[in-house]
């Protein structure tokens, strides 16, 4: 008989007595005819059975206590697999079957230690304790995996109903596969700016001069987008909050809100700006140092004055203040947060995006720019009011993203037309390009790239063949005289194009001209050209049908493509911008708001002020105006008829502005004649 059971028995524990191997040895004879009576009791009553199995338990984990770490993991273990009596009698039934076995296991044990010599026993016993141990474990191991297999498909269960009820299946499908991420996914890490300059020059490079200063940093909320700084002023709410208007086939919209403090601030900024006054925006950050159009005007106006750094840090201030607004549902990675750009408050939100993504992409960090300007369309992908689709190409070329740009070409050209965009249809055949060019690619599958790409670049210089000259001329690029002569890429061709056409050509070429100044680049350009010209002469049906399209389309452009335009100041596509843009003011703030905004409070009617809170500028202007008083504010009948013949003057100057610009760029100077024998001028002049 085991030592371990005659402990049990006596209800002793394990180093209470001294060891007496003498003892052990009188007891276990003496004890095991009333062992096998007990036994055979338990077994015939099976009541007593979950008892048994209780103080069994309780005896384990009472068992040696003097060492302190085995208690521990006894218990550790015990915790871990045992099952509740209530949920899993049939394993309690199971359990109860091995217990029966281990007592005949005992039981057999005992009848031969009892005829073993006394010399024999204390191994034997030894032996048959590290057996039964092993037994018991691979028994209650194969038991806890059944249990963890079934809370696994319960688990499974229950996160395929929480993912269906957040969402999360409508990221799911969007994917073309299942195991790929949705075409718009965002990583934290990559809305980082660090992270890109760390892989580019080295973490010690980058965080060389903060490393000591780590001690001495004030604590801050953490961010993803923005790291906050200690030359800030001191956060405190500005009173912007985020709510949740409603969660609808798996998405989920939200709006930016004010309090009334913040409203009140919001007028005063409005006031400052009516003023013409860049300081009456400075004295209002001092009261208010995270009042967000205030920080993005006067950004604007230390750009303006080319303090680039300054401008930066305002918008990456505007930014915290709208993270530390977020609400707690809200994510930037997930593809399913909507923000109405209807609502004035959501639509700073977006500007700061934009021009954060702008300052990241002119320092240098074009991976990190990409991330933002798929942030910005995932929170409306539908309308995209900012266009970022005339920008995620440039973008993805810039930080060598080529499978991501074929991607959302592949995925969302059936839905969305993206081959009429003139960006896409170029951008996509230099992608195909350049993975051609890559050496760890078979040379079949390099040879289809490049196939593919030759065909996509004819097909898109057959649709829009006013980008080729112009963009050779950014290039610095002399064409050969039967491209620049040929009727189809000459001058006609950008003449007779539709201006919503022109406006896109204009903004593709002033932005993307410098990815085609590669000699590579250019040497499979040149070929295509060739082709295109071939395909022109031999009259192919594709050319026909390309005019057709261009003459049908493109007759005016959407109100987010004007938007996009002015806010990328590109000066070849705000030369293009129709009149009915051009002479309305545009703010810097909202620029060419949508036409059904959603106002949530309206600004109350100034009183007339007198004219010694008005700025010197303003007043200069107003006094060009007929019938100006300097002490009585103009009457309403005089405020209509100045208002209209403001209008109609600020309609005739950009007009001639207009008229001035055309003239401007067809202006053409020819060279003076030059000399066969310049040296013959030079004696003369001897």
């Amino acid at each position: 008989m085991s030592s371990r059971a005659l402990r049990r028995l006596k209800g002793r524990q394990r180093g209470q007595e001294a060891i007496d191997l003498g003892y052990l040895q009188t007891d276990d004879g003496e004890q095991a005819p009333d062992l096998e009576e007990e036994k055979q009791d338990d077994g015939l009553l099976e009541p007593a059975k979950k008892n048994t199995s209780r103080k069994a338990k309780k005896n384990k984990s009472q068992k040696n206590l003097s060492n302190i770490y085995e208690l521990i993991c006894d218990a550790e273990n015990d915790a871990e697999k045992q099952p509740a009596d209530e949920e899993a009698t049939a394993s309690l039934g199971h359990l109860s079957s091995e217990e029966s076995k281990e007592k005949s296991e005992n039981k057999e044990d005992t009848e031969k230690g009892e005829k073993l010599p006394e010399t024999e026993k204390g191994t034997c016993n030894v032996e048959n304790k590290a057996h039964k141990k092993k037994k018991r474990k691979k028994k209650k191991a194969s038991a806890g995996e059944t249990r963890e297999e079934a809370a696994g498909d319960d688990i499974d269960a229950l996160l395929e109903s929480i993912e269906t009820t957040n969402g999360l299946s409508h990221e799911k499908d969007s994917c073309s596969s299942a195991g790929s991420r949705y075409v718009l996914y965002v990583e934290h890490r990559n809305l980082n700016s660090e992270t890109e300059l760390k892989r580019y020059f080295g973490a010690r490079a980058v965080l060389g001069d903060q490393r000591p200063r780590q001690r001495q940093r004030q604590f801050h909320r953490s961010t993803w987008m923005t790291i906050p700084k200690d030359t800030w002023p001191r956060f405190s709410r500005p009173g912007i909050s985020m709510s949740l208007l409603e969660s609808r086939d798996g998405l989920q919209h939200f709006t930016f809100e004010h309090n009334r403090d913040y409203q009140q601030v919001q007028f005063k900024f409005l006031d400052a700006v009516e003023s013409m006054d860049p300081n009456n925006i400075v004295a209002l950050l001092q009261i208010n140092p995270f009042h967000i159009d205030s920080l993005l005007q006067l950004s604007d106006v230390c750009r303006i004055q080319e303090d680039q750094e300054m401008a930066r840090d305002l918008v990456e201030r505007a930014l915290y203040s709208f993270e530390c607004a977020f609400h707690p549902v809200f994510s930037l990675t997930s593809g399913t947060s909507r923000l109405g750009y209807q609502r004035p408050e959501n639509r700073a939100f977006y500007l700061a995006l934009y021009k954060h993504m702008m300052f990241l992409e002119k320092r240098g960090c074009p991976r990190t720019a990409l991330e933002y300007c798929k942030l910005i369309l995932s929170l409306d992908p539908e309308n995209d009011p900012l266009c970022m689709l005339l920008l995620v190409d440039f973008l993805s070329l810039r930080s060598r993203e080529y499978t991501s740009l074929i991607r959302l070409y592949d995925e969302w050209e059936v839905h969305r037309n993206l081959s009429q965009l003139p960006n896409f249809a170029f951008s996509v055949a230099l992608a195909y390009y350049h993975l051609s060019l890559q050496e760890d690619l078979p040379e079949a599958e390099s040879g289809h790239m490049k196939q593919r790409s030759d065909q996509l670049l004819q097909n898109a210089l057959i649709m829009f063949p006013s980008v080729l000259l112009p963009l050779l001329d950014l290039c610095t690029v002399q064409p050969d005289t039967a491209v620049s002569s040929h009727v189809f890429f000459g001058p006609k061709s950008q003449l007779g194009q539709p201006p919503a056409l022109s406006e896109l050509v204009s903004l593709y070429v002033g932005r993307s001209f410098a990815l085609w100044k590669e000699g590579g680049v250019m040497v499979w350009l040149e070929g295509n050209v060739r082709e295109v010209l071939r395909r022109v002469d031999s009259k192919d049906p594709l050319v026909e049908d390309s005019a057709n399209k261009r003459k049908q389309r493109y007759q005016s452009a959407p109100r987010n493509i004007h938007r996009h335009v002015i806010l990328s100041e590109i000066k070849e596509a705000t030369a293009t911008l129709p009149l009915e843009v051009t002479t309305q003011p545009v703010m810097g703030f909202d620029p060419l708001p949508p036409l059904d905004s959603v106002m949530s409070y309206v600004r109350p009617e100034r009183q007339n002020g007198t004219a010694s809170n008005e700025s010197t500028l303003s007043l200069f202007f107003r006094s060009l105006l007929p019938n100006f008083n300097l002490q009585a504010g103009p009457q309403p009948e005089e405020e209509r008829e100045v208002a209209r013949a403001g209008r109609e003057l600020n309609q005739e100057v950009n007009r001639l502005m207009v008229a001035m610009r055309d003239m401007l760029a067809n202006i053409q100077f020819q060279e003076p004649p030059r000399d066969d024998n310049p040296e013959r001028d030079e004696e003369e002049w001897d």
